[in-house]
């Protein structure tokens, strides 16, 4: 396995295939790098370089009990991009991914990013506030921590349902899909995911927004259950300097996966522009 230590001490799994102009995937919660697999494949078989990583207390990577917030989750990505000298990258991130991505291109990107892409993405806030009255109720983030840190795998099995949109009439649901995210997820460390809900719903990514003034493309999915569409993609897009929308109706939070053909066919667009 390829790995690199950051300066905590915390091992952060990769894989690195291919030549070409680099590809950064960044994964949602709470699953890790191998949920890129279709576009792992695809962008490989197109000539990129494709690279993903598990987040700390994800997957592969060391199951810590610090740092699982973003500004370390950016931290890391750094560390990653700076060990293995990506320069001209795009910086693909999904839901919890999107929010690792603008904090990661605000904060180190200068000089090495070319593109971004949020794909359902928690930005810019996902909670409701005094500041954001249309948020997501707290309470909705608390039931999914206690689910996590003392059900995690009924809950994880349960939580497969609206994250595909398999809960809707006519859905054509695939086991193997619902398999494989509970095993992404149950690979992780209870204590990690506990803590990224927080890091995922609280955060405020307004400001990173604004400063990025690289080319981003937001991708959101119209029936998305898990990071509503309304509150955070033209909320998103209305802050970049230099971004684009495209909305897709009827798709849910997983579209990477259900709709990859779609998915991977505007990303090369955007790569390729």
């Amino acid at each position: 396995m390829s790995k690199i230590t950051v300066k905590d001490g915390t091992e952060i799994h990769y894989k690195d295939w291919g030549t070409g102009q680099p590809i950064v995937f960044h994964h949602g919660w709470p699953l890790s790098g191998d949920d890129w697999d279709n576009q792992m494949m695809f962008f490989l078989q197109k000539g990129y370089r494709v690279i993903a990583h598990d987040r700390r207390g994800h997957g592969r990577s060391s199951q810590v009990s610090e740092g699982h917030e973003m500004d370390t989750y950016a931290a890391d990505v750094a560390e990653l991009v700076q060990a293995l000298d990506l320069k001209d990258a795009i910086h693909v991130g999904h839901s919890t991914g999107g929010g690792e991505v603008i904090r990661y291109v605000a904060k180190y990107g200068k000089g090495r990013v070319a593109k971004a892409v949020l794909i359902s993405a928690v930005t810019p806030l996902m909670v409701r506030t005094d500041s954001n009255p249309d948020g997501v109720l707290p309470s909705v983030f608390d039931d999914i921590r206690n689910g996590t840190a003392f059900s995690r795998s009924q809950t994880f099995q349960d939580f497969t349902l609206p994250f595909y949109g398999y809960n809707r009439e006519g859905a054509k649901i695939s086991q193997g899909v619902r398999d494989n995210w509970w095993r992404q997820g149950m690979m992780g460390s209870v204590k990690a995911h506990h803590d990224c809900v927080k890091a995922f719903s609280e955060t405020d990514f307004t400001e990173d927004l604004k400063s990025v003034d690289i080319p981003v493309l937001v991708l959101h999915g119209e029936d998305d259950q898990i990071v509503p569409y309304a509150i955070t993609a033209p909320k998103a897009v209305a802050l970049l300097k230099n971004g684009k929308l495209i909305s897709y109706p009827g798709f849910p939070h997983g579209m990477p996966t259900t709709e990859a053909a779609t998915i991977n066919k505007d990303l090369l667009e955007f790569f390729q522009s």
